[in-house]
């Protein structure tokens, strides 16, 4: 039964990833400049990557109906992994690129009753509904994390751990990349993975 449960996710998950427009699957390179923005956040300001410049950034694409994203706020994952990370100065945005329409999408009013009712304390949720960051960024699923250094380099791109399924049992045996990399930065050293496969459900461009 496990197996069969793992292989039909893994069929979803790559159904998810073949439906995606070509663009969206063109990633920037580890080291370089990460792509600059301006997108509006839940609350209607305007955000830009250059407001965060001198610290870390984590960019985290969330799309809160997708049950991969609801294994980790389920289990208060995510939401742990913002609390240490923004109390140490990061700066962590949720993106949401759902077009108008498609699953994930909701009117700033909702998304703020969500992030209340989650717990999630992201630094801004910020709101991509032309799906041009995403592509920019290569975004391919939900969560599909980013990691950025205080000069603007790309410093990881992939999957939050190694465990790719729905099942919140498997997140205390995870290795997680996101906190790996974040704990490498913060002190200084080279990130010694960059990248990792993403997983989760296609994002809904």
């Amino acid at each position: 039964m496990h197996k069969r449960r793992i292989a039909a996710i893994a069929a979803v998950a790559t159904w998810a990833l073949a439906a995606l427009p070509a663009g969206a699957l063109d990633a920037p390179v580890i080291g370089a400049a990460a792509p600059v923005f301006t997108l509006p956040d839940s609350h209607g300001q305007q955000r830009s990557l250059g407001d965060f410049r001198g610290r870390h950034v984590v960019l985290e694409w969330v799309n809160y109906d997708c049950p991969f994203v609801g294994k980790h706020y389920g289990s208060g994952n995510m939401q742990k992994l913002q609390k240490e990370y923004t109390a140490k100065g990061v700066a962590w945005l949720s993106i949401n690129s759902s077009a108008p329409g498609k699953q994930g999408n909701f009117p700033p009013d909702r998304i703020n009753a969500l992030i209340g009712e989650k717990g999630a304390t992201p630094t801004a949720y910020l709101i991509d509904e032309q799906g041009e960051v995403g592509r920019a960024y290569g975004a391919k699923t939900t969560p599909h994390v980013f990691v950025i250094g205080p000069e603007g380099n790309l410093l990881y791109a992939g999957g939050i751990d190694d465990k790719p399924s729905t099942d919140q049992a498997d997140i205390p045996g995870a290795t997680n990349f996101v906190r790996a990399a974040l704990a490498e930065a913060l002190a200084g050293k080279p990130v010694s993975r960059a990248t990792s496969p993403p997983y989760g459900c296609g994002v809904k461009y």
